[in-house]
């Protein structure tokens, strides 16, 4: 089926361009979301007329998703999950989770922009990609961990931490306090 692009869509062509899909593909998406049209003569003509209207509109919701992505750009989200002792998820992180979570953060994001390359299915931090516009794309950090404790390690050492981990932090975090807790009391001695 020939249709003509109403906007830019990804892997397929610019605003304007005549390209040959699959007529379910057509049917099913591009012709219901008003991203493209039948390629008949009279939408050719329509297109024609309306081409500067569309290329304005265009460029405003741009320029609208290009400040929301400069605010939005590098953000970190924590998703707090149960997962196994080697760190495996007992579900996975789906869009709409990261979509919920960026939302919490103070943006208005839906789960169809949400774009997870592949399953999330394990602790630690990964890389997702936001599209704000066809043209626009914004990068979040989601951090997958059990606690908040843990997330904050994750974020330190840039990657899953283990049980070994955590059980270290808190044995180091202890002997500190008990390194604290033994300088006080030796300056007591020494002001008595």
């Amino acid at each position: 089926m020939d249709i003509i692009l109403l906007e830019r869509v990804e892997n397929l062509g610019q605003m304007g361009d005549l390209v040959k899909v699959r007529p379910g593909y057509a049917r099913n998406y591009l012709l219901p979301t008003r991203k493209a049209l039948r390629a008949t003569k009279s939408n050719l003509a329509y297109f024609e007329k309306q081409k500067a209207q569309l290329e304005t509109t265009n460029l405003k919701k741009r320029e609208e998703a290009e400040k929301a992505g400069a605010k939005m750009d590098g953000v970190r989200v924590i998703l707090i999950r149960q997962a196994g002792d080697s760190g495996q998820l007992y579900g996975s992180v789906s869009a709409r989770d990261v979509a919920e979570s960026v939302t919490e953060e103070g943006f208005t994001v839906d789960r169809a922009q949400v774009q997870i390359d592949r399953p999330i299915k394990s602790l630690g931090l990964f890389e997702v990609r936001i599209n704000l516009h066809p043209e626009v794309h914004v990068t979040v950090t989601v951090n997958v961990a059990r606690s908040k404790d843990e997330a904050e390690l994750q974020a330190q050492h840039g990657g899953m931490v283990t049980r070994d981990d955590m059980e270290a932090e808190e044995a180091a975090q202890s002997q500190e306090a008990e390194a604290e807790a033994g300088e006080e009391t030796t300056e007591e001695e020494t002001a008595t």
